[in-house]
């Protein structure tokens, strides 16, 4: 396999953990803001159970993704078969 293409491998590697890390980042961040200002979605969700819940939900899976996307990227720039199989 030519140099070339793996190193477009290892970039487009990177790009996509940069892209799962952000989305993480953003589900962590609404999950907070519904955590802690719940007002605003009670029209939504009419079930308060469900909106924390919900919020809950949000926080530990963007967490989750964050901490992928955190690995994916060290995994990608170091060129960790570990790190990337996480």
């Amino acid at each position: 396999v030519p140099m070339s293409v793996l190193s477009c491998m290892m970039y487009l590697m990177f790009i996509f953990n940069v892209l799962v890390f952000a989305g993480g980042t953003c589900l962590v961040g609404v999950g907070i803001w519904v955590a802690v200002d719940p007002a605003g979605f009670q029209d939504i969700v009419a079930a308060k159970p469900v909106l924390t819940a919900g919020a809950y939900l949000l926080l530990a899976v963007g967490i989750a993704l964050a901490l992928l996307g955190f690995l994916g990227c060290c995994g990608a720039l170091r060129r960790s078969r570990t790190l990337l199989l996480v």
